[in-house]
């Protein structure tokens, strides 16, 4: 949309229908102290009924309030445009600790599972780090990643508005004391996200359909355990986050149903690369990256034999999330419980 069609919408449009569709120009009018106005009302009419004393408190007059509303309008439509629109990454190689190149090019596609495998210390962790920050040759390994086969503008790696890249860390800590619902609302106005009711809801629901236990929308979120805390931030990416690209570190030791997870941000339309020790989502990616002493050395596409074994693996996992469910509970672990019979 050119600036000319925002500067028009700021015109012509009520002020509830634009704040429906992005709920973060509200806190342009709550910088501003313009908090009363008429919602129903387009902008220019709605100042034109306000406290002309409160309009003058910033120096600002209506046709520069009009102007900086049409331009935040537009840039924060252009960054959910700009990053739903990638369609492709790709690791140009560099080197690994020892200096000896690794692959030279290897491209992920919206839609696609990459698992990350290797031994502990291998450079797993690296390897993500490089694909979080947009590497340009700038990182110990020399690696760089391009977008839709092109180089990143400096603006798009450093743009924290409209970050490509979300990341869920091993740990995750909240400092703000706000409940489960106040954190989700205040993501769905930062974001834009339209019908932000429907959006809270669902993202409430699936991280507690993920958690191992469940909590309410009036839980703390410095209430939350670990498991819930990285449930609450997957359901938060997948339904909210304009973030094409997702990196989960070690998602087994989260305590939560972690097929269902990478399922759920994959349809979502992202590319999702996950660092993992667990034969269960190694091979339930659609490939994965074998990375030996820092640098990558093979990519694997998962084989329909692989696939066939998930089976297998899935019923063993399914008696030790049996077990660990026993423990958790008090009771004593018997041979009836291991082998599930009666």
């Amino acid at each position: 949309m050119s600036p000319e069609k925002y500067l028009e919408m700021a015109i012509a449009m009520p002020l509830n229908q634009i704040l429906a569709e992005h709920p973060i120009c509200r806190d342009f009018f709550m910088n501003l102290r313009l908090t009363d106005l008429d919602w129903n009302l387009p902008l220019m009419q709605a100042l034109d009924r306000t406290d002309q004393d409160a309009i003058n408190e910033f120096c600002l007059d209506r046709g520069m309030i009009l102007r900086e509303f049409s331009l935040f309008l537009e840039t924060f439509s252009k960054v959910a445009t700009d990053a739903a629109a990638i369609r492709s990454l790709t690791i140009i190689g560099g080197h690994g600790k020892s200096g000896e190149p690794e692959m030279p090019r290897w491209t992920a596609r919206v839609g696609e599972i990459v698992s990350i495998v290797g031994p502990t210390g291998s450079g797993k962790s690296r390897l993500l780090a490089d694909i979080e920050c947009l590497a340009d040759a700038d990182t110990p390994t020399g690696r760089r990643i391009h977008i839709d086969g092109r180089e990143v503008s400096e603006k798009q790696r450093f743009d924290m508005e409209g970050k490509m890249v979300a990341q869920l860390s091993q740990n995750m800590n909240f400092v703000m004391d706000l409940t489960v619902r106040e954190f989700l609302e205040m993501h769905a106005g930062s974001r834009m996200t339209r019908d932000a009711e429907h959006a809270i809801a669902r993202c409430f629901d699936c991280a507690n359909d993920l958690a191992g236990e469940k909590f309410t929308s009036d839980t703390k979120v410095t209430q939350l355990s670990g498991g819930q805390s990285r449930a609450l931030m997957i359901a938060d990416t997948a339904f909210m986050s304009s973030s094409p690209v997702v990196l989960i570190d070690e998602i087994e030791n989260a305590g939560i149903d972690r097929r269902q997870a990478i399922k759920l941000l994959a349809q979502k339309e992202k590319i999702v690369f996950i660092s993992t020790h667990d034969p269960l989502l190694a091979l339930s990616a659609d490939k994965r990256i074998v990375i030996r002493n820092g640098g990558i050395s093979r990519i694997i596409e998962t084989t329909s034999e692989e696939k066939n074994c998930l089976d297998a693996i899935e019923k063993l996992d399914t008696t030790l999330l049996r077990l660990r469910n026993q423990l958790r509970h008090g009771y004593e672990i018997t041979m009836h419980t291991v082998t599930g019979e009666e």
